[in-house]
C-alpha cells in the first residue's frame, strides 16, 4: 500500500532556506524526500516501499532486475546450474566487502538467504525446494534441490518486498520476526547512523570500497556507481514545505508530490516533473472472503460486473488521464504477464440492476457490510469513498469506518464477524511492480487462512502458481499467466481498479534519474 502518514520531526521550506542550504547545494550531495518516513531499517522485517528503496543503498543484491524484467547477475558472477535443474553452484565476484571492512563470503550469504526466505513468499517456495544450502569455499553459494526451481535468480534478485539483501552473517542470524537495526552492507553507500534523526533525517555517505560490476546499468542490474558522496532523505509531509524547497533549490528531489501541485510544479523553472515509474500503482477493492455477504463467490462477481476503474481513477488521481489507466486485469500492464485473457469481465457494460439482482439470487439482498477507509491518506480516502458509493447503489447497507492509517492496518487482521470488530471490504493501492508476476502479487495469493488479509481460497490459483513458478521459459509462463488471470475473474481474489502512474519531481540539476522507483546510484548534480 501507499504509506503517506502525517510524521513526526519535519523540516519546514523555511529551515531548507537557512544558511546551512549551503550544504544541500552542493554538487556532491542529494537532498531527496521520500513519500514517508523510514521509520523501519531492516527489508526482511518490513514490506514498506520506503524501507527497501534505503535498502538498496546500503545492501547489494546477488542478482538484479533489469528494466525487461530478467534477472541478471550482480554479487553473483557466474553460475553453473545442473543438467537435472538440481544444482545450482554460484560464484561471488572477487573484491566485495562489507561497509566494515570485512570481506563478504559465501556464508554471509547463505545466512542472508535463509534469513530472508522465512519471511518472503518467493524465498518461502525456493526454501521449500531446497534440500541443501551451503557454502562448500568462500565464494560459492551451493543449492541442491529437491525439484528444478528455474526462477532461482528471479527470486534472488526480485526488486518487491522483501528483497533478498547480504548482510554479514552476524547479522543475518538475527530471527527474522526481530528487526536487525545495525545497517552494514556491502552496497554503493554506507548508512551514517550517527545522523539519523527518527521522522526527520536520514544520511547516507559513498562507500568508497564498493567494487561496481561492469557492463550497463539499467535499473537494478549492472554498475551501481555512487557518483555523490552524501545522499540526504528528508521526510516532509507537508507538500507546501516540500513544495516551496524544491522550487527554492532546498532540495533536489521530491519522490511524490501530489496531483494537485503538478500543474504549479511544471511551470516552475528549473524543475522537472515526469512519471519514473513505468509500473506506477495499482487499484486493489478487497473483499473479506471468510464473512457473509463476501465469502459468496456469486457475490464477488457481482461487484466485479459493475467495478468501473475509471471512477476510482478520476476519484483518486484526478482528471488528467495520462496519470492513469483503466482496463487493468491483474498483472501489471506491460510486464511481461500482462495479458488480455478474460478482460471483458471489466470492460464489458456495467449493469447495476443486474448485478443487484444476482446479489438478491444469492440470498445476500440488502445484507450489512462495513467499508473501512483511510482518510489520513488522500488516494485511499478517494478510493475508499467511491468503494462506498458503489456497494451502497448494490442495495448493501453500508457502515463506513474512515479511520487513520495505521488503524486501518490493524483492524484488516481480523478475522472476526463485522459485530465483533471484523470488516467486509477495503480498497487500497500496492506497488504495479508487485503484480509483475503471480508470486510477488501477493494480494492474488489464494491459500486461505495463509493469504493475505481478505483470505480468498482457491486451489486452482494455487496449482496454477505453483506451474508458473516451475515453468521452464518466458513462453510456459505467459500461458499459465492467461488461465490463472482467467481463473482470477472466477473466483475474484479482489477486484483490480486501474494503474496510477504517479510523478516524480526533481531539480533539472540532477540527472541520471532512471525508470522505475527511486535509485541513487548514477545520480549526477550539475
Amino acid at each position: 500500500m501507499i504509506r503517506r502518514r502525517a510524521l513526526l520531526g519535519t523540516l519546514s521550506a523555511a529551515s531548507l532556506a537557512a544558511p546551512g542550504i549551503a550544504l544541500g547545494q552542493d554538487r556532491r550531495t542529494l537532498r531527496f524526500v521520500p513519500f514517508a518516513d523510514l521509520a523501519v531499517l531492516d527489508p526482511i522485517w518490513t514490506t514498506a516501499y520506503v524501507t527497501r528503496n534505503h535498502a538498496l543503498l546500503v545492501f547489494d543484491t546477488l542478482y538484479g532486475h533489469d528494466e525487461a524484467y530478467v534477472a541478471q547477475p550482480q554479487m553473483v558472477e557466474s553460475h553453473d546450474v545442473a543438467a537435472d535443474g538440481l544444482r545450482w553452484a554460484l560464484k561471488l565476484r572477487t573484491g566485495l566487502k562489507f561497509h566494515d571492512g570485512s570481506p563478504v563470503l559465501a556464508r554471509d550469504c547463505v545466512a542472508s538467504i535463509r534469513r530472508w526466505g522465512v519471511r518472503d513468499g518467493f524465498g518461502q517456495q525456493l526454501l521449500a525446494a531446497t534440500a541443501e544450502l551451503s557454502a562448500p569455499d568462500d565464494r560459492t553459494i551451493l543449492f541442491r534441490l529437491s525439484r528444478p526451481f528455474p526462477q532461482l535468480p528471479a527470486a534472488l534478485g526480485k526488486g518487491t518486498n522483501n528483497i533478498c539483501v547480504m548482510m554479514p552473517e552476524r547479522l543475518a542470524a538475527t530471527d527474522p520476526f526481530r528487526q536487525v537495526t545495525e545497517m552494514v552492507g556491502s552496497g554503493p553507500y554506507r548508512y551514517a547512523a550517527a545522523e539519523r534523526v527518527p521522522g526527520a533525517t536520514n544520511v547516507y555517505t559513498r562507500f568508497e570500497d564498493y567494487v561496481p560490476r561492469e557492463g550497463r546499468a539499467s535499473f537494478l542490474a549492472g554498475p551501481k556507481i555512487a557518483k555523490l558522496d552524501r545522499v540526504e532523505w528528508t521526510t516532509m509531509p507537508d507538500p507546501s514545505s516540500a513544495s516551496g524547497a524544491l522550487r527554492s533549490g532546498g532540495i533536489d528531489w521530491w519522490e511524490l508530490p501530489p496531483p494537485d501541485l503538478l500543474p504549479m510544479l511544471r511551470r516552475t523553472r528549473n524543475v522537472k516533473v515526469e512519471v519514473q515509474d513505468p509500473n506506477g500503482y495499482i487499484g486493489v477493492l478487497r473483499m473479506n472472503h471468510l464473512q457473509a455477504p463476501f465469502n459468496d463467490v456469486r457475490v464477488r462477481r457481482a461487484v466485479l460486473s459493475v467495478v468501473n476503474q475509471a471512477d476510482f481513477m478520476l476519484a483518486a488521481a484526478g482528471e488528467d488521464r495520462s496519470a492513469w489507466r483503466e482496463g487493468v486485469g491483474f498483472f501489471c500492464p506491460e510486464t511481461p504477464m500482462a495479458n488480455a485473457a478474460g478482460m471483458e469481465a471489466l470492460t464489458g457494460p456495467r449493469d447495476i440492476e443486474k448485478a443487484k439482482a444476482e446479489i438478491a439470487a444469492a440470498g445476500h439482498a440488502g445484507a450489512p457490510v462495513t467499508v473501512l477507509a483511510a482518510t489520513d491518506l488522500a488516494i485511499l480516502d478517494a478510493a475508499g469513498q467511491v468503494t462506498r458509493d458503489l456497494l451502497t447503489r448494490l442495495g448493501f447497507r453500508v457502515e463506513y469506518v474512515a479511520t487513520d492509517f495505521g488503524t486501518l492496518i490493524q483492524r484488516r487482521t481480523s478475522k472476526e464477524p463485522v459485530a465483533r470488530g471484523g470488516w467486509s471490504a477495503l480498497s487500497f493501492f500496492t506497488g504495479g511492480l508487485d503484480q509483475a508476476s503471480p508470486v510477488t502479487n501477493t494480494t492474488l495469493w489464494s491459500n486461505g487462512a495463509n493469504a493475505a488479509p481478505g483470505w480468498p481460497d482457491s486451489p486452482r490459483i494455487e496449482a496454477l502458481r505453483s506451474a508458473w513458478i516451475d515453468a521452464p521459459d518466458l513462453a510456459a509462463q505467459r500461458r499459465v499467466a492467461e488461465e490463472l488471470q482467467l481463473q482470477a475473474f472466477q473466483d475474484v481474489p479482489y477486484c483490480p481498479l486501474g494503474q496510477y502512474l504517479f510523478a516524480t519531481s526533481y531539480r533539472t540539476s540532477l540527472t541520471g534519474v532512471g525508470k522505475g522507483f527511486p535509485v541513487f546510484w548514477g545520480l549526477e548534480k550539475g
